[in-house]
């Protein structure tokens, strides 16, 4: 892992003169079979080609060896994870807290506040703490989050139903797919 990014393949390939075994299966730039020999010979002929000799497929018997351009192979490779990086989208979780006495603008605020995090993709956990004597009074926590995920049911899917983890119950809602 370096900087946060997963790297999508990590193959070393053995290139040229580190090509230690003594017959290959060689292939030809453009894809062709040019058979099996010695890997001096096939070094002679990718030499000749101005190309690298590259082993590609270690475990096979004999080992697999292709010619091309290794700086270009490369080149093209990391623009592909690069690309693939830049497409993909990190689901965060954001989490909104209320009490159970919360006042209807400050629901419609954390209301709000839900819809845009939902919009951009994102799952949300919306919990209600509660303190003191309002443990007394968990079923009015479970009624405010039930009308919070009904409010964001045309854009958001509820995941993971009420449930009272210690002074705290939450809900789990995520966007709905298929757009």
């Amino acid at each position: 892992m370096n900087g946060g990014a997963w790297t999508i393949s990590s193959v070393e390939h053995e290139l040229n003169e580190a090509i230690r075994d003594r017959e290959i299966r060689l292939i030809g730039a453009d894809g062709e079979q040019l058979g099996i020999m010695a890997s001096a010979d096939a070094q002679k002929i990718a030499d000749e080609q101005g190309l690298d000799l590259v082993k590609i497929s270690p475990q096979a018997k004999p080992p697999v060896c292709k010619l091309m351009n290794y700086g270009k192979f490369r080149f093209e490779q990391s623009k592909r994870e690069k690309e693939a990086r830049k497409n993909q989208h990190v689901v965060e979780i954001k989490e909104i807290r209320m009490s159970p006495g919360i006042d209807i603008g400050d629901f419609n605020t954390k209301l709000k506040n839900a819809q845009k995090f939902i919009a951009e993709g994102n799952r949300v956990k919306v919990s209600v703490r509660f303190r003191g004597r309002e443990m007394a009074h968990t079923d009015i926590g479970r009624a405010l989050l039930t009308r919070f995920a009904e409010q964001c049911a045309e854009t958001a899917a509820l995941d993971k139903t009420a449930k009272l983890e210690g002074r705290m119950m939450s809900i789990f809602i995520s966007p709905k797919t298929g757009k």
